[in-house]
Parts: structure tokens; C-alpha cells; sequence
């Protein structure tokens, strides 16, 4: 059996359709471009017909991916396989992901069908994706609730119908590791043409042993694991893929399996999808976690000084948690600055080194010292806004007393700059409200977060705000030395979003029309 345990990373699937906010496709791009560094094996894209912001972030991602597999999701219906078809034809290759349900509940209330229908659906989504691909999963949703005879069924059919991996998915995170690895077991038992396809497991964390159930479906012979990323997801979320990537890693010798994951790059990967999906880690969370490398007992401080090995199971620097330098000022040059983003990892084809510099001139002017981490929020936040923005702040002035706060601003819309005055509670109202009566869009701020990024009295502020305009939910940040300042970027970044969509919905309709 082959050792290799592929990785299909669902972060932009999976991991996204569970944010308060969609990511765009930038932020989408800029996600699979880490994962693609990473080394995940294959990247589900997205779910293309599920709408036309799907569809184009697949496409996007299909055509700059180069080194890992792009997939997209579909269920067995044939518009759902075609529209995947067409959101990949830009990859030199790729796969469609095809599903449907199969446990007793889904199949009787949801899907309203036979059993025996449900396996002539599997069967000919298979077949339609095979028309574009020779890599083609199929999904049986529900797997872990799924009466054991009718699930070696819909496997071997959907083997001999020509799919080449075979997902078993514990939808609702519902069985245990032994109960999840003894069904991997019986399917390799009792279905004759198991050889012929890799066994995958999609597992859920409702009851909080996704993982759990993922590495006893590995050792009862699946050979690839779906998850995403800081285990983001619906609902309790899914099996963390940095957890299966360091298991497998650390416990390699009694397991006897690898990834093509490259460990170093796990922490950088985890905190960018973090900061772009507006989704805390939590301090103790296994492998990334701020407390997964600390020791406060002194009992195991005297240990880890005498000898790391005693309570460090693996060292910060094999997921890439490095110290930071500290010797980048306004006097360092664009060489400089290009030199610490190959040290972090970056490659050109990531960031706009011209953007980044300027960025970083205007934050050492007011900062001094730089660190690494300041690059790196400076290539998220700031790089990942449009050059052609519609709206931009250009200038900003801020008075502030005890009771009231007096903000006024110059903002750029389009081809004209624009004034505004206003009076607030605090200085963040009142810059909002000027943004609001120079925008005209009646927003409804949902979520208003501030958080320090770095250390010292001049490290940076991040601004974070869901806001929902016409019942879609929006995602802006913004990141500079002064909160107002911040908070100002955040909104406009909201702003912009919602400028674009608008337009994009003008357009269409013309064209309808």
C-alpha cells in the first residue's frame, strides 16, 4: 500500500461557506498561493455553481495554481458537473468533486428517494465527470450514519463507474475513532474493486474528534484526509490539517506514513488564513496556538532548561515559528525589504514589491524599527486592496475632547475629491459618519474589532468590522499605527466591496436587459 497520505485542503470550500463574510477572490488567491507553498496536495477551490463569485474565484485559482491540484465541488446534478468543468478548463489538470448522500435519514427526508436511485444519481455524476477528467471523487455524504451494506454498494458502484477516490466523509462528526476506522476497515474487506481507488475521509469536529477519527481511518488504510486549515468549517468546524500534518510527522515511525507538507510553513499558513477570514486562533489550540510552545509550571520551565526534549514534544522552528529581527528602519532599502520577504518565505508573484515598500517607508517613518511581522501584516492587508480603488482616504484630521470628538476628512471618489466634517461620540464615529455622507451607503455595522498587532506603543492597530449593506455581509480591515486611522481603512474597505458588487449587479443587468 502506498505510504503517502495525500492532503486535500478544503479551506475555500468548506472553511469559507462558514465565515460571516465571503472572502474575495484576491483574498482567496493569496490563500491558495500559501497552501500551494504549504505543499497540500490538492486544493478544493470552491462550489462553481453555487454563484458567479464561486465560479471566478475557481477559475482565478485554476489558472495561477500551478503545483498542487485544483479541485472544485458539485453535487450529482449535471449543470452543478458542467459549470465545475468550466471553472477548472484553465488548470493543466484537475478534479471534479461529485456527491451525494447516502445515510438512511438523508436519503428518506432529504432526497425523498430509494436507495436504488441514489446509486444510479452516483453513477451517472461519475460518468458526466469523467467526460472532463480521469480525476474524479465521489462523496457519500453522511458516510458515518450510513447502514454498512448500503455503503460498500454505492462504493463499488461508484469505483466501477469510474471514480478514482472515494470519499467517506463523518458529515456530522458523529462516530467514534474505532466505530470511523472499523467502517475504512470493512469497506477494504468488502468491496472487490476497493484496489482500484484511493479511500479518502472527510471528518467533522461536532463532538471534537475529527482528527481523532482522520488518523484511525489512515491507519486502517485511507490514504488522503480532507480539512482545513486551523480546522475552520461548518458548525464545531472540520479535522485541522496542521494537527494530521504534525501527527504524521511526529509519530512517523509507528505510523509509517508521510505528506508532502513542508511543516515549516505551517505557521505562517495558519496565521494568514486567520487574519484574512477575520478568525481568532485560540491561545491553546494543538500545533498553532500562542500557548503551544510556552511552559509556565516551574517545574517544566526547570525541565525544558535542563532539556527541551523533556516537555517538547517538537521545537517552534519545525512549523516555522521563528524569531523576528529587528533591523529594518526608514533608512533600509527596497533590497532590504525584498531580502526579509525571501527570509519569511514570500516569492515576487505574491506581493507588489513597489506597494510593499511604499507601505513600509510610511510605517518606519512613524514606527522606527520594522519587524517581520509588520512586513508581513503590511503584504496582507495592504497589498491585498485593489490599486484602483474607488474610494480612498487622502487626508484625515482628528479632535478629541472628553464628551465629543470632531472628525474631518478628504476622501477620493473616483475622479473627485470630496470634504466632510462631523461630530461624534468618539473619534470613530465621527470619522464613519463622514464617510457615510460621503459614500451615501447606509451600512449597518454588525462586528467592530480592534486588536494589537506587535508589541510597544508603536505597534500596529488591525481593525475588523462585519457590516451588512442590502442582506449581504460584508468583511473590511484595516491596519496602521493609529486605531482611527485603522478603522477608517476598514470601513472603506467594506466600502469598496460594495461599490464593486454593485457594479458588477449593473452590469449584469444591462445585459439582461
Amino acid at each position: 500500500m502506498n505510504n503517502q497520505v495525500i492532503i486535500f485542503d478544503t479551506t475555500l470550500r468548506d472553511g469559507e461557506q462558514a465565515l460571516s463574510a465571503s472572502l474575495t477572490v484576491k483574498e482567496k488567491l493569496q490563500i491558495a498561493y500559501a497552501l500551494e507553498r504549504l505543499g497540500v496536495d490538492v486544493i478544493e477551490a470552491g462550489f462553481p455553481v453555487s454563484s458567479p463569485g464561486d465560479f471566478e474565484s475557481v477559475q482565478t485559482i485554476a489558472t495561477h495554481i500551478k503545483q498542487s491540484r485544483i479541485c472544485a465541488l458539485a453535487r450529482a446534478v449535471e449543470k452543478d458537473i458542467d459549470v465545475a468543468a468550466e471553472s477548472l478548463k484553465a488548470a493543466e489538470a484537475f478534479r471534479i468533486h461529485t456527491f451525494i448522500s447516502t445515510s438512511t435519514v438523508h436519503v428518506q427526508d432529504k432526497l425523498r428517494r430509494s436507495y436504488d436511485d441514489v446509486i444510479q444519481m452516483g453513477i451517472a455524476a461519475v460518468k458526466r465527470a469523467r467526460k472532463y477528467t480521469d480525476d474524479v471523487e465521489f462523496s457519500c455524504e453522511d458516510a458515518g450514519r450510513t447502514p454498512i451494506d448500503n455503503l460498500c454498494k454505492m462504493v463499488e458502484a461508484a469505483i466501477k463507474a469510474g471514480a478514482n477516490t472515494i470519499n467517506i466523509p463523518d458529515t456530522v462528526g458523529y462516530t467514534l475513532p474505532s466505530e470511523f476506522g472499523g467502517i475504512i476497515t470493512q469497506l477494504f474487506n468488502r468491496v472487490p474493486n476497493i484496489d482500484k481507488a484511493i479511500i479518502s475521509v472527510h471528518c467533522h469536529d461536532d463532538l471534537g474528534m475529527s482528527v481523532a477519527n482522520s488518523m484511525a481511518a489512515i491507519q486502517a488504510g485511507a490514504r488522503q484526509v480532507e480539512g482545513t486549515i486551523n480546522g475552520l468549517g461548518e458548525r464545531a468546524g472540520n479535522c485541522a490539517l496542521e494537527e494530521i500534518a504534525m501527527i504524521i510527522k511526529t509519530r512517523q515511525s509507528l505510523l509509517g506514513v508521510h505528506t508532502n507538507i513542508k511543516h515549516d510553513e505551517i505557521h505562517r499558513t495558519s496565521k494568514m488564513v486567520s487574519q484574512l477570514c477575520n478568525m481568532p486562533i485560540q491561545a491553546n489550540k494543538a500545533i498553532v496556538g500562542s500557548n503551544a510552545f510556552s511552559h509556565s509550571s516551574g517545574i517544566h520551565q526547570d525541565g525544558m532548561l535542563k532539556n527541551k526534549n523533556t516537555y517538547e514534544i517538537m521545537t517552534p522552528t519545525s512549523i516555522g515559528l521563528k524569531n523576528q529581527a529587528l533591523n529594518l528602519t526608514s533608512r533600509s532599502g527596497r533590497a532590504a525589504v525584498k531580502s526579509h520577504m525571501d527570509t519569511l518565505g514570500y516569492t515576487e508573484h505574491e506581493y507588489d514589491l513597489d506597494k510593499l515598500y511604499a507601505d513600509f517607508l510610511s510605517l518606519a517613518d512613524r514606527k522606527g524599527q520594522v519587524f517581520d511581522y509588520d512586513l508581513e501584516a503590511l503584504m496582507h492587508f495592504s497589498n491585498l486592496r485593489d490599486e484602483d480603488d474607488f474610494f480612498k482616504i487622502n487626508y484625515l484630521s482628528v479632535q478629541s475632547g472628553s464628551v465629543m470628538a470632531t472628525t474631518s476628512i478628504k476622501l477620493q471618489c473616483g475622479d473627485e475629491e470630496k470634504c466632510e466634517a462631523a461630530v461624534g461620540n468618539g473619534p470613530v464615529d465621527a470619522l464613519y459618519q463622514c464617510i457615510y455622507r460621503l459614500t451615501g451607503y447606509e451600512i449597518v455595522l454588525d462586528k467592530f474589532d480592534l486588536t494589537a498587532k506587535g508589541e510597544g506603543e508603536d505597534g500596529l492597530g488591525q481593525a475588523d468590522i462585519i457590516a451588512h449593506y442590502k442582506g449581504r455581509k460584508y468583511h473590511g480591515t484595516g491596519l496602521a499605527t493609529d486605531i482611527v486611522e485603522a478603522s477608517g481603512q476598514a470601513l472603506i474597505h467594506v466600502i469598496n466591496s460594495i461599490y464593486r458588487a454593485d457594479q458588477i449587479a449593473t452590469i449584469k443587468q444591462q445585459h439582461n436587459h
